[in-house]
C-alpha cells in the first residue's frame, strides 16, 4: 500500500484574518484533508472556522505536541503508512520551526514518507526580515536560561559571536517575563550592540524597531504579556 502524505501547514502568528497571512495553497490544502495533527484541537477548530472551513466536526483531530510519548507518535504515523495523508498544524506559525513536530517530522522521514511544507507566517523570519541584521549568517536560540547568572553568560556569549562573525542572534523569552529579558540584555551588552525587538508581528498591536542598546535605555517598551522575538547585531 502507497503511504500517504504528510503536509505541514502554517497557522496565524496573531489575531489578525488569517486570509490576509496565508497562501491559498494552504487554504486548499485544509480543505481537501480530513486528519491533522494539532497541538490544540480547540484553537485548530477555530482557526480552521474562521477560513469557512465545512464540515469541521467530521475532521479528525490527533495531538501531537511535546507531551506526545514516542508510542502514541508511532501510532499517528500508521494513518500515513496505511494511505491517509494528514496536515500537521502547530499554535502559531510554521510547524517544525522552534515547534514540537520536527521530532515527529524526523520519524516520518526514516519510514519514507513524503514531507510537504506549505508557506506562511513565522515570528522568527518576520522579524529577521525586518530586523536590518545579516540575514545570510543568523542563529535562532530558543529561549534562554531563567537564571539570572546563566543568562548573563548566554547574553555576552551570543553578542561576541556576532561581534566576531557577523551573526545575527535570534531569541525568545515566554511574554510575562519580557521585561525582565530586556533589562538584562541592556545590562549586559555594549552600548553599541544592536537590539531589534519585534512584538505582536502581523498583530494589531505591532511593534518592531531596532536601535542600539544606548538607545533603547531611554526608552523601553512595555511588551510584558507580548509574542516577543528578539535580535542582536554587533555590526
Amino acid at each position: 500500500m502507497k503511504p500517504g502524505k504528510i503536509y505541514l501547514l502554517p497557522s496565524p502568528i496573531s489575531d489578525n484574518d488569517p486570509k490576509m497571512l496565508l497562501t491559498p495553497g494552504t487554504e486548499i490544502m485544509i480543505q481537501k484533508l480530513d486528519l491533522f495533527f494539532v497541538e490544540n484541537a480547540r484553537t485548530t477548530r477555530r482557526y480552521f472556522s474562521t477560513l469557512g472551513i465545512q464540515n469541521i466536526e467530521q475532521i479528525q483531530f490527533e495531538i501531537l505536541d511535546k507531551d506526545t510519548p514516542e508510542k502514541e507518535a508511532n501510532r499517528l504515523l500508521q494513518f500515513v503508512k496505511k494511505g491517509r495523508s494528514a496536515g500537521i498544524v502547530s499554535e502559531a506559525g510554521c510547524p517544525g520551526i522552534a515547534d514540537p513536530g520536527s521530532g515527529f517530522i524526523s520519524a516520518a522521514h526514516r519510514a519514507d514518507i513524503q514531507i510537504i511544507p506549505l508557506t506562511g507566517p513565522s515570528s522568527i523570519f518576520l522579524a529577521l526580515m525586518a530586523s536590518g541584521f545579516n540575514g545570510q549568517q543568523f542563529a535562532f536560540h530558543g529561549y534562554l536560561p531563567i537564571d539570572k547568572k546563566a543568562r548573563k553568560v548566554k547574553i555576552r556569549e551570543m553578542e561576541q559571536r556576532s561581534k566576531k562573525i557577523d551573526q545575527t542572534q535570534i531569541f525568545m523569552e515566554t511574554p510575562y517575563r519580557n521585561r525582565q529579558l530586556i533589562e538584562s540584555l541592556l545590562e549586559n551588552l555594549e552600548g553599541s550592540t544592536r537590539l531589534c525587538l519585534a512584538s505582536d508581528i502581523t498583530g494589531k498591536e505591532e511593534f518592531l524597531k531596532t536601535k542600539t542598546v544606548l538607545e533603547w535605555k531611554k526608552f523601553i517598551p512595555d511588551l510584558h504579556k507580548k509574542p516577543t522575538i528578539f535580535l542582536i547585531s554587533y555590526h
